[in-house]
């Protein structure tokens, strides 16, 4: 709740022009990979909700996307734990567009964002 908090705010305070460009969406939809297998898994999750995706636990804090375009370029705030851990494994900005440019560093499995879900 306290890194909502922290994100709300930090949103609260961007520059009009900032916050004017990007809508919030009602969630986002994320691919998962299994880099030994092969295997690839999409995840539809609601804004502040969590859930699984292999062996991960993904919680979605925010998704935006561009106000005139719903359908560009997402990008997602995101906290990942491995499931029954308390250490979390990634927590940022995910960019659907440049998933490499802030992405999970994690030796079986790979996470990005594929887009905001708008209603």
């Amino acid at each position: 709740m306290i890194r909502i908090a922290l994100v709300l705010l930090l949103a609260m305070t961007m520059p009009l022009s900032a916050q004017d460009s990007a809508t919030s969406g009602t969630g986002a939809v994320l691919r998962g990979l299994d880099k030994v297998n092969g295997r690839s898994q999409d995840l539809t999750l609601p804004t502040g909700q969590s859930g699984s995706l292999f062996g991960l636990e993904v919680e979605l804090i925010d998704c935006r996307y561009p106000s005139e375009n719903p359908t560009g370029d997402a990008f997602a705030y995101l906290l990942i734990r491995d499931e029954g851990a308390s250490a979390t494994q990634f927590e940022g900005w995910m960019i659907a567009s440049s998933p490499a440019l802030n992405a999970l560093d994690h030796s079986r499995y790979d996470v990005w964002v594929l887009r905001c879900m708008t209603s």
